[in-house]
C-alpha cells in the first residue's frame, strides 16, 4: 500500500514553518488527545527539510533505555554513514542535550520529541533537566525543537501548567483538534453531503479513524467492519483514552454513557446511574476538567448562575460508543453484529440530529457572524430552553437586544410551515427575563424546506409579527447544502460565491436581507 496522502492542517504546518524561520532556538509543544494526527503532522512537515531534521519517539520502557535509544539516534544523525555502537549512550540527558546543542553550530536543526510522556512517567526529573538545558544552552543553539504528547492529564499537568518547569520557555503551544467538517470532502469525494454528516457524527475529525474507513463503502458497511467485528481496535479506543486521565473509570463510564442517551441533567443522570447527586457533581466536575463533558446553558442565562445545565460527551465517537455499542458487547461477542446494525440504521438520523448536525449549524452560524454575513455581531451562540420549551440553536446580541432562534432538522423529509409557525410560538417562553427583543429566525433542514414553509417565511417576514417584549426582524430558512458550501469555502480561508456576492456592500449582509 502506498503512502496516505497529507490533507488539511494548513493553519499548523505555516506555523511550523514561521517557527523554523525564526533566527533563534524555538520551541513548540504540541499535544491532543490520541489519534488526532501529531506524529503525522510532524513527520510530514519534517520532509521539508530532511537534512535538518532529527525525528525520535519515546517508547514504554527503562529510562535507561529511553537515553540510550536517544543517544544513538543522535549520534546517528551525526554520522549517518556510521551506524552507532549498539551499547552507545551519553551518560545523562543534560549531556545529550548539550551535545545536541554542538551539532546545532553547524547547521539548524529541527528535532521532535515524540511521546514525550513516556519519558515523564519513567523520569519525573525529565522536564527539569530539560528546562535547565534549554535556559543554559539549546535557547542560544540554532533549532526548532517540538514535544508531543497524547496522555493529555500528564501534558497539563507536567509540561502545560503554570507550576511545570517549562512554563513559559516555549515560543507556541498548541492543542491539536480533530479536523473540522469540511476536510472530509478530501478523505471521501464521492460522499454526499449528508453521508459526510453523518460519519462525521460517528467519527468525529480524527484522521486516523477516517484513515480506516474504505471511502467505497456506505457508512454501515464500515460500521460493521469497523466498529462490530469482535476483533475490532475502535472497541478499546474508548478504554485508551480515558485511561489517559482516569485511574478508575468505572463511574465515570457509567456518567457517560448515560449521558450519551439523553440523561443530560444531574438529576437524571443520577438517576439512570443510581449514584447521589454528590458523586455525580464531583463526576461531572472531573469530566469537565478533562474536557469529555462540557455543560451548555441557554444563551440567555449567565453560565455563572444559570440552574438550566445541561452536560454533553464532547468527542463524536464516544458519544457514537456509549450510545450504541457499550451496552451491546455481549449482543456482538455472541454474533449479534445485524441486530446491533439494525439499531444503528434505525436511530442514526435522531443521533445525528441531536448532536452533530446540531453542532454544524451552531459553527455556520458562528462563523456567518464572524465573516460579516449577519447585520450584527454574535457574542455568544448555542441553544436556548426552559423547562417545557425549547430552541435548538440560538445565538444572542445582547447590548444591541437581538436574539436568534432556530431549529436543526435532520432526515429525508422535507421541513414544513409547521415546523416553522412551532418556533415562532416558542417565542415568549425563550426571551431573556427582561429587556425588548428583535427576534430573527433561522431555521435548518438537511433535506430543504416545503413550498409551503417557504411561503409562510415570506409572509412572516412582511408581517412583522410581534408579542410583549419581542418583535420579529427577519426569517431565513438554511439548507444542508448551503452549509457544506459555505464551511468548505470557510475552511479554504475565502468566502462562497453566493455568500461574496450578497455581502457587499456590508449593508446588505447576506442573512436576514429579505431575500428567500
Amino acid at each position: 500500500m502506498g503512502k496516505t496522502i497529507f490533507k488539511g492542517r494548513s493553519a499548523e504546518l505555516q506555523l511550523l514553518d514561521e517557527l523554523w524561520d525564526l533566527p533563534r532556538s524555538t520551541l513548540l509543544i504540541l499535544y491532543g488527545r490520541r489519534r488526532v494526527g501529531k506524529t503525522r503532522l510532524l513527520t510530514h512537515w519534517l520532509e521539508k527539510v530532511p537534512e535538518n531534521s532529527l525525528y525520535w519517539v519515546a517508547e514504554p520502557t527503562s529510562a535507561y533505555d529511553q537515553l540510550r535509544s536517544f543517544s544513538q539516534a543522535l549520534y546517528n544523525y551525526a554520522h549517518p554513514d556510521t551506524p552507532a555502537p549498539p551499547e552507545f549512550t551519553y551518560a545523562t540527558w543534560e549531556q545529550a542535550f548539550q551535545q545536541l546543542a554542538r551539532m546545532s553550530e553547524e547547521q539548524k536543526i529541527a528535532i521532535f520529541i515524540d511521546e514525550v510522556t513516556y519519558l515523564i512517567d519513567v523520569n519525573p526529573k525529565f522536564v527539569g533537566t530539560l528546562q535547565k538545558v534549554w535556559d543554559h544552552y539549546l535557547s542560544e543553539a540554532n533549532l526548532l525543537m517540538a514535544l508531543s504528547g497524547s496522555q493529555m492529564g500528564m501534558m497539563q499537568k507536567q509540561v502545560l501548567s503554570y507550576d511545570a518547569p517549562l512554563y513559559g520557555r516555549a515560543t507556541a503551544q498548541v492543542k491539536l483538534p480533530p479536523l473540522p467538517f469540511d476536510v472530509t470532502t478530501q478523505f471521501f469525494p464521492d460522499y454526499s453531503a449528508k453521508e459526510r454528516v453523518a460519519l462525521y457524527g460517528i467519527f468525529g475529525g480524527i484522521p486516523a479513524y477516517w484513515e480506516r474507513l474504505d471511502p467505497q463503502a456506505t457508512i454501515f458497511e464500515n460500521i460493521y467492519a469497523q466498529l462490530l467485528t469482535s476483533n475490532s481496535l475502535m472497541q478499546e479506543e474508548p478504554r485508551l483514552l480515558l485511561q489517559d486521565f482516569l485511574t478508575d473509570p468505572y463511574n465515570y463510564v457509567s456518567i457517560m454513557r448515560a449521558i450519551a442517551h439523553g440523561a443530560n441533567t444531574q438529576s437524571k443522570i443520577g438517576r439512570r446511574t443510581g449514584l447521589s447527586q454528590g458523586h455525580v457533581s464531583k463526576y461531572l466536575g472531573v469530566l469537565r476538567e478533562t474536557g469529555f463533558v462540557e455543560r451548555q446553558v441557554p444563551v440567555t442565562e449567565s453560565a455563572e448562575t444559570s440552574r438550566r445545565g445541561r452536560y454533553f460527551v464532547t468527542d463524536p465517537y464516544l458519544r457514537f460508543y456509549y450510545r450504541f455499542l457499550s451496552t451491546n458487547q455481549a449482543q456482538l461477542a455472541m454474533g449479534g453484529q445485524q441486530k446491533t446494525l439494525q439499531t444503528i440504521q434505525e436511530q442514526l438520523d435522531d443521533f445525528v440530529e441531536q448532536n452533530t448536525w446540531r453542532d454544524l449549524c451552531r459553527e455556520w452560524l458562528s462563523k456567518a457572524s464572524q465573516t460579516g454575513m449577519l447585520p450584527f455581531d454574535l457574542e455568544k451562540v448555542g441553544g436556548a430552553w426552559t423547562r417545557s420549551q425549547e430552541a435548538g440553536l440560538a445565538a444572542i446580541d445582547r447590548p444591541g437586544g437581538r436574539l436568534i432562534l432556530g431549529d436543526c432538522f435532520w432526515g429525508s423529509e422535507l421541513a414544513s410551515g409547521q415546523s416553522l409557525q412551532s418556533l415562532i410560538r416558542r417565542t415568549p417562553s425563550l426571551l431573556p427575563k427582561t429587556g425588548e427583543w428583535e427576534v430573527y429566525y433561522i431555521t435548518f433542514s438537511s433535506a430543504g424546506w416545503t413550498d409551503e414553509a417557504q411561503a409562510l417565511a415570506r409572509q412572516f417576514a412582511m408581517r412583522g409579527e410581534q408579542g410583549k417584549r419581542w418583535r420579529a426582524a427577519g426569517v431565513e430558512l438554511v439548507e444542508l447544502s448551503r452549509i457544506n458550501e459555505d464551511l468548505a469555502a470557510w475552511g479554504a480561508g475565502q468566502q462562497s460565491l453566493v455568500g461574496s456576492q450578497l455581502m457587499a456592500p456590508v449593508i446588505q449582509p447576506r442573512l436576514f436581507n429579505g431575500v428567500f
